[in-house]
């Protein structure tokens, strides 16, 4: 789980109603240079004195974490005279030497704060891999939450957290948000294939997305926001043409997917710089960017299938032989040639859908 810290130093009028979002929102640290500021707040919060730059009180009360800077003693000294408090190094990275500062503290503080100037993210890539089997935390500062979104999948792994100075009430929640970006498992259930028919001319679309999907792996479709089947990626070798592990082509453009955060989307939604969600035979999911969206005529045939509890899902392909699903253990299977009594795998999720968002309400769909 990423932590996320909230920086109050300069919030300004809005201090309080900050904090308040704060804690609602379950924002793991305040971060405060007065201790003031911790006045009321929970014990699920943690309080962080952030001193570099300060000279340091006579006492930390009220604080369970202290970030002091490189003019004061050493982290250990002080850990000595103030045995109930945890302590951790601020480090403002600008070139090589101070770079090799952040490397040091991020592989031997229990907490290092790093406030990096350079917009390239390649000195966060190098501290990061020099911690890699550290046993502490390093929080890096971001500017705003986009950054903070970067920050959380630098390397694939990211910061352990983020600090983030909040401009407007709003800012703790989408720090929080990002925090939690990274999907969990979905459940997937066996279906059984009972019919398929040619129906015709369509527009389909192919989802090609800026990562390389495993040969288990996909993306759910279905045109029902009920149930989806598991369209595999062309990572597996085809007779007249070259693979696209990219590539998934998905169905038909009226087709529910899974998108970020839960959300579903039409495929005719989806363009450059949208987010899907890439699952595997085993409900492992993770996010992907789609790079394209190629829409184009092509003849499509249904599939429809069941689940053990009864619920029907239909899913529309291109009708060709190229375009594939999954199996139980993975199989691949071709389109055209399913045939009642195979089984598929897909999702059944629980809830209907208004705008992509789920939500409780009476929905047929036919």
């Amino acid at each position: 789980m990423k932590l996320c810290w909230l920086d109050v130093r300069a919030t300004g009028p809005a201090k309080q109603a900050i904090i308040e979002e704060a804690v609602h929102q379950r924002i793991d640290a305040i971060v405060a240079d007065d201790a003031a500021d911790f006045a009321g707040l929970p014990p699920t919060v943690k309080k962080v004195l952030l001193l570099a730059g300060r000279e340091l009180p006579g006492d930390f009360a009220g604080a369970d974490v202290v970030i002091v800077g490189d003019e004061h003693p050493s982290t250990a000294e002080l850990s000595l005279v103030h045995p109930d408090v945890e302590f951790g190094r601020f480090v403002e990275i600008i070139d090589k030497d101070t770079l090799d500062v952040a490397c040091q503290a991020a592989a031997t503080e229990r907490w290092s704060v790093l406030l990096f100037r350079d917009p390239t993210k390649i000195p966060l890539e190098i501290v990061l891999a020099a911690a890699a089997r550290a046993e502490g935390s390093n929080i890096t500062v971001a500017g705003d939450i986009e950054e903070a979104e970067i920050i959380f999948g630098v390397l694939e792994h990211g910061s352990d957290g983020v600090m983030l100075a909040p401009a407007a009430v709003g800012d703790a929640t989408g720090l929080k948000t990002a925090a939690l970006a990274e999907p969990g498992n979905l459940e997937l259930v066996e279906l059984e294939v009972v019919e398929t028919a040619h129906v015709g001319m369509g527009e389909r679309a192919c989802v090609d997305t800026c990562t390389h999907f495993r040969e288990d792996e996909g993306i759910l479709v279905g045109s029902h926001s009920k149930g989806m089947i598991l369209c595999v990626s062309e990572t597996h070798p085809l007779p007249y043409m070259p693979t696209r592990p990219f590539r998934v082509n998905a169905g038909a453009i009226h087709s529910y997917t899974v998108s970020a955060a839960g959300r579903t989307n039409y495929l005719s939604e989806l363009q450059s710089g949208s987010k899907v969600l890439a699952v595997d035979v085993k409900g492992q999911t993770r996010i992907v960017t789609v790079g394209r969206v190629k829409i184009e005529s092509r003849p499509l045939i249904s599939i429809t299938a069941e689940a053990p509890n009864g619920v029907r899902v239909n899913l529309i392909l291109q009708d060709d032989w190229h375009v594939r699903v999954l199996g139980p253990g993975g199989v691949v299977l071709n389109s055209t040639e399913l045939k009642p009594g195979d089984k598929v795998l897909g999702h059944l999720p629980t809830e209907d859908r208004h705008v992509g968002y789920p939500i409780n309400e009476f929905c047929l769909e036919k």
